[in-house]
Order: structure tokens, then sequence, then C-alpha cells
């Protein structure tokens, strides 16, 4: 569905969201609101996010029907919303625009003087979210938008009232190049969305076009060949960061605790600027706090006021998020969905001195299954037993007759197991002290990972 050609909200006075209680809906709707627009919509799914929307005082029809736009001047949809939805239909006949919802955290980008788009194949969400925790806690005051829930926060958005706007950058489908960020990050590059993006060329191209619609500054993973190539040359200002000392901003001296979570300093200009303690897993995070802390000390953030709030960064909601500790055994939940990801994730906790590590995985979209199939065995692999449940199918069709057996085929002492209940069962009987059983995916897998924690 294409979005309407809507280049500022001059004129607009009443926005109506369809799909309102969707978790990337509900930040937008949140920010025009206390903004001064008329925000009303519609979702038929109840949920915790609708609530808080009612909470704000908005308006929300249950229902979807022609009836409910009367009067408004802007509709914004989600990706999940089809053409058949009587409420664009309504709206095409009306004359009314209709945009996307990345469309409209474009517009809404505009406002602020000082807007970070947060993008990359992997560690978007925990970035976005170490450099808001950071942000609240300098009294910097700013606005967010996170694709997760954070503890701090209380849902996965805030609403401040200074010039700073924080967001994950999306490349799926190309969302991101709806923004024109002041600052924009780039926490590395690499294959996915092959079922859109055809392959790896194309995805470095997309990010060029999004790092070349960036007006100031390009903070970016240096160690990262393909983020390297994707901003050569571009008109904005731009600072690497890594853990070669090629890079602008390096971690040197780096250590790491029982629970895998680094200290390292920040050399910039052969200086140690910071001092750094992770209360978050993995050497990946080593690279995301390295990205928080130049977005931050850009923005004025003291290195003292840094150390100190990154400390007590927690993670964000689906990051190694730890559900249970009962009798030695331990169950955790992370989002990771790409070989990369479960990779990192799975060299952090096969370190943390559990007996055995138990990973559940859910395959994400057939494409990325059937794509990836020996990247996602030899990363499994790391993991001393694997089960595979059904492949989620997300928006797609098995057009590819990829089967989740054709991973168990690939992984030694790993089993396929069909549903979440009777990965469940199996878990219960099975679990022994000094486990670690840790749920991987993308989609609903984290239901799998409570309903064993509730078990046991």
């Amino acid at each position: 569905m294409e979005s309407s050609k809507i280049t500022n909200l001059n004129n607009i006075k009443n926005v109506y969201f369809i799909g309102i209680g969707g978790s990337g809906m509900f930040p937008l709707a949140h920010i025009l609101k206390e903004k001064g627009f008329n925000v009303s919509g519609a979702d038929i799914y109840e949920s915790d996010t609708l609530q808080k929307v009612r909470a704000l005082g908005i308006k929300v029809y249950t229902e979807h029907k022609e009836s409910n736009i009367d009067g408004q001047d802007l509709i914004v949809f989600s990706a999940a919303i089809k053409e058949t939805n009587p409420e664009i239909i309504a709206a095409k006949k009306a004359g009314i625009p209709i945009i996307e919802r990345s469309v409209m955290l474009g517009l809404i980008f505009n406002k602020y003087k000082n807007s970070i788009g947060v993008s990359g194949t992997h560690g978007k969400t925990t970035t976005t979210s170490m450099i808001t925790s950071v942000l609240i806690d300098a009294d910097k005051k700013p606005t967010s938008v996170i694709g997760a829930t954070l503890k701090k926060l209380g849902g996965n958005s805030c609403i401040g009232n200074s010039d700073i706007i924080v967001a994950e950058a999306c490349e799926y489908v190309d969302s991101f190049l709806q923004l024109n960020p002041a600052i924009s990050v780039i926490t590395n590059v690499d294959a996915d969305h092959l079922d859109y993006f055809g392959n790896l060329e194309n995805v470095i191209k997309s990010f060029r076009k999004y790092a070349l619609q960036t007006s100031e500054l390009v903070i970016y993973n240096g160690d990262s060949e393909n983020a390297k190539k994707a901003t050569e040359n571009i008109p904005a200002k731009t600072i690497s960061f890594g853990l070669n000392k090629q890079n602008d901003y390096y971690a040197k001296n780096i250590s790491f605790g029982k629970m895998q979570n680094a200290q390292f300093d920040i050399i910039h200009s052969d200086k140690v600027v910071a001092h750094i303690n992770l209360s978050v897993p993995g050497k990946h995070n080593i690279y995301n706090a390295l990205a928080a802390y130049v977005v931050c000390s850009n923005l004025g953030v003291s290195n003292k006021d840094f150390e100190k709030s990154i400390t007590e960064f927690k993670g964000a909601h689906r990051r190694f998020e730890i559900l249970l500790e009962k009798n030695g055994i331990t169950v955790a939940d992370d989002f990771a969905h790409h070989p990369t990801e479960i990779e990192s994730t799975l060299e952090a906790a096969s370190k943390m001195g559990f007996k055995r590590v138990v990973a559940i995985f859910q395959p994400h979209t057939f494409s990325r299954t059937a794509m990836f199939q020996k990247e996602f065995a030899k990363a499994l692999s790391i993991a001393d037993e694997v089960i595979v449940s059904d492949i989620l199918p997300v928006r797609e069709t098995n057009t590819y007759g990829v089967k989740s057996t054709d991973l168990t085929d690939k992984i030694q002492n790993s089993h396929y197991i069909p549903t979440f209940e009777e990965i469940c069962k199996y878990i219960v009987k099975n679990a022994q002290s000094g486990d670690l059983i840790l749920t991987l995916g993308g989609g609903n897998v984290y239901k799998c990972a409570n309903m064993i924690a509730e078990k046991l």
C-alpha cells in the first residue's frame, strides 16, 4: 500500500491510527497527543498497550468502520493493515491522506533539532535503550521510540520536552529511508531480510542511502567492513567505533565477569576517556555501549554521568532476560533470530559457568531459515543441546520447502519438537541443576520460556 505524499504536519490537526494498539504505533500516537494533535484510532485486539492508549484520553474504536474516519485530516496505518480495511477504503474515497507508520516517524523526526536514528542489522534495540537510559539519567529529557519494553520507561517509549528524539531505524523494506536524522548510528551491516533485499550488496546500498540522508553525524562500527562501505565519502561527519585501535573510539583492557559482563576503557586520541562496567553480557554489548557513548558525549553527557548510568543499565525486554533461577536451573529468553545474533548470545552463555546450555530455537520466517541453514546450524551447535520448534511463517508461505528438521539434521544432540507445549513437557522432565534453558527467536518463543518458568 503506497503512502500519500505528505512532507510536513503543518496543516494537520486530526490524526487517526489504524492499529493504534500496536507496539510501534502507540509511541507515535503518544508523541502527537503530547504535541497537541487530536488523536484517535481503532484496534480490534485488546492489549496492555491499548489500555495505555485509552489512559492518555485517546478515543479508541474496537471495530474498523468507515464512519470512524469522519473529520480526520490524516490516516496512519501499520504494516499489518491490508488494502481491504474499511477505513483505508473510506479514506481513499474521501481523499484523506494515508501514510505508513515509518512515514509518520519521519515527519515527527523533522520536528526535533537533535534527531537520532539507530540503525544496524543487530543491536538496534539495545543501543537505543542504552542511549535513552543515559539521556534520562543525565536529565536531557529525550523523546524515545524503542522496539522493546524498557523497565525504566514502563513501556517502549517516553516523551521529553527537549529537542532530542532517539528511535530505532529499521532497514526492512527500506523503512529507515523515511527518516532524515541529524545523527545516525550504524551498529553493523550484515546479510538479512534477503526476501526483500535479494543480496548483501543491496543491503549495503540501502544503508548507504540512509547515511546520505543524515545531515550532521554518522556514528558507525569501524570493525564492520560493510558499515565502512556504506559510509565511505559521505557529506556528513563520520565517527567510527570498535575494538580495533584504527577507530576514532575503541575499547581497550577488556575483561569479562562471571556472567560475561565486560569491563573496559574507552580510548579516544590515545587517551582513556571513560571506564565502563557493563551489567549486560556478551562482546556484542561492548559495541552497543561504544555507540551509545559516542552519541551521548556528542549530546553533552559527561563521562562521569555516562559511566554511572551504563553500569545501571540491565537490558531491554527479551535481551538475555533471565526469567527464573530455581533449584540450580536458570531460564532465560533472547530475541536473537539471525545466525550472527545467535552466535553472539550462545558464545556469551557458554562462558557463564553453566553445566549445560540448552537452546530452544523458533526459526523466524521461511526465507531466513532457508537462506541461512548452514549458518544457523553452526551457531546453534555452540549449545550443549538444541531444540528446534516449528518455523514461524510471519508474513510468508513456504515456497522454499524448508523444514525445521533441515536444521536439526545438521546439529549434533538436537531434536525437532513442534509445539511449545511439547517442548515445555520435555524440558520439565529433563532439566538438571546447572542448566541454562535459553529460548531464542524473533517471534513468540518467549511464551515457551514463560511456560517453562511457570512449570519449573
